[in-house]
């Protein structure tokens, strides 16, 4: 790579070019916010640690690495066990690579010089991560500002970075965290352009599952199909999340495919199929689910409840733009559902008074949808100061603040028939009351609907980033492209 190209990361072909510029505008950005932080002290560096090369349990077999989301997001590396560091004051930035023994170079490939890091990130200076304590005393920053803080969605703590000799040093955990989680959220240019592509791939991707989908298929050909698609075609390794590939009942499990359930019921001629599933290229995700009959023709069953929550669906994306308050998106949602819900017949009386029992729950268990970016839940939904709301449904959103331009979120209102939900709210005389068990008692075993997009907010709305067929009409249009093709299995199985 020459040093008067700018640095790229690119598989080829038509996959995309994604410049270190990117990484670099974010340090810049970090470093302004950072500086007009009140407490932060000049002299101050920031210092992340990047993820670490795991085995499976106990054996030398190598888990397929993932960098860590803050230290991608500040640095784009690829590599394992580095760590990073940017100067507050300058910007500049000084890249740690591990020391690698002779023998990396007989089993794993060429061992690179220091320089080769340089250029490859576009960093001001790699050193070794070996000689980092004493880099630092050499250096004498006043204080190394580490990454300590809870991510608002998973509940847990993000890793702060550590080494040996670190206590030797001034280091303040409480400042960068809240200022980077900002920083991420709110996407640059560089930034959206890749959610673009990621979206993109991964709509193509589900495309060509609706064309090829049968009777008869195993969930798991699916699933697949999707990632084969991704990876050959956008050069996805990684899928933003565990594929959801649920078809029958299984589509009214929400978070389908796990180990204990791992996409691998056979599809059946009259099921409705939920894949939610989404690509990741250079670590940034994408997340997107359809719902579609197996056989590629909607019952009137099947298509009242998607048009549900299509109708749900459009109402937000036509009310998104700043300054809206996201729990009042998931009310919309949840209020145009249940009108449908009494059109279709399921429900009955007045929509106000079943909201005030919070009926739209009971087909709605999930939040509306949540911010997107390095990852699929993506961190800043509740900052200090924004509380979750403790009702149903809305104590499941992901995100609680008001909407700002370039956040990126998904959309993904669903009503889904989940006995567990449905036998509580017969059993409560606050909820019963609204419902029509003999209409029910159709719906049962139907499994559910959810249509799932991706969106940038814009300064007076929002950008669709997902492109996939969505009407009933477009949908059986789709499919009926792929009808008279039969579908191959990547390996046939001799008898």
């Amino acid at each position: 790579m020459s040093s008067r190209q700018e640095p790229v990361y690119w598989l080829g072909k038509d996959t995309l070019k994604v410049s270190a510029a990117l990484f670099a505008e974010n340090r810049r950005r970090l470093c302004k916010d950072l500086r007009e932080k009140e407490g932060v002290v000049p002299k101050s560096v920031v210092v992340l640690q990047g993820g670490e090369q795991k085995q499976r349990y106990c054996t030398d077999t190598d888990m397929l690495f993932r960098q860590e989301s803050y230290f991608h997001w500040a640095f784009g590396v690829t590599e394992a066990d580095c760590y990073g560091a940017i100067d507050v004051d300058t910007g500049r930035s000084i890249l740690f690579v591990p020391k690698l023994p002779e023998s990396y170079a007989t089993w794993m490939g060429e061992i690179h010089p220091r320089e080769y890091f340089k250029e490859k990130y576009a960093v001001d200076e790699v050193q070794y991560t070996c000689d980092i304590a004493e880099f630092w005393a050499k250096k004498n920053p006043a204080v190394l500002l580490t990454l300590r803080g809870q991510n608002t969605d998973s509940g847990s703590t993000c890793r702060e970075a550590s080494f040996e000799g670190i206590s030797r040093f001034q280091v303040n955990n409480v400042h960068l965290h809240p200022v980077i989680v900002e920083c991420r959220l709110i996407k640059t240019d560089m930034e959206l352009e890749v959610l673009r592509y990621t979206n993109l791939i991964s709509s193509q991707a589900h495309k060509e599952i609706m064309k090829h989908v049968r009777p008869g298929q195993k969930e798991y050909e699916m699933e697949s199909l999707f990632q084969h698609y991704c990876y050959s075609r956008g050069g996805m390794r990684h899928t933003s999340y565990t594929c959801i590939c649920g078809s029958g009942n299984n589509s009214s499990v929400l978070h389908y495919g796990h180990a204990g359930a791992p996409n691998d019921k056979t599809i059946e001629d009259g099921d409705m199929c939920l894949f939610d599933l989404g690509g990741e290229y250079y670590c940034y995700s994408s997340d997107i689910t359809c719902s579609f009959p197996a056989n590629g023709k909607f019952t009137d069953d099947q298509k009242a409840i998607y048009e549900a929550v299509l109708k749900s669906s459009r109402a937000v994306l036509a009310a998104i733009k700043p300054g809206v308050l996201w729990p009042d998106m998931h009310r919309l949602a949840d209020r145009v559902q249940l009108e449908q819900l009494v059109e279709v017949g399921i429900l009955r009386g007045d929509v106000e008074d079943m909201i005030k029992a919070h009926m739209g729950a009971v087909f709605m268990p999930h939040g509306l949808g949540h911010l997107l970016g390095i990852d699929v839940h993506d961190v800043g939904g509740y900052p200090e100061g924004v509380e979750r709301i403790n009702e149903p449904g809305l104590k499941s959103l992901r995100m609680g603040r008001v909407l700002q331009e370039r956040m990126v979120l998904t959309v993904e209102p669903g009503i889904y028939f989940i006995n567990h939900l449905l036998d509580q709210a017969l059993a409560s005389p606050a909820q019963s009351c609204f419902i029509n068990n003999d209409v029910l008692a159709r719906f049962r075993g139907f499994g559910g609907v959810r249509i799932e997009d991706d969106i940038a907010v814009t300064a007076n709305g929002m950008e669709l980033l997902t492109c996939v067929p969505r009407t009933v009409a477009e949908i059986e249009a789709h499919m009926a492209e792929g009808s008279s093709k039969s579908f191959s299995p990547v390996v046939s199985q001799k008898p």
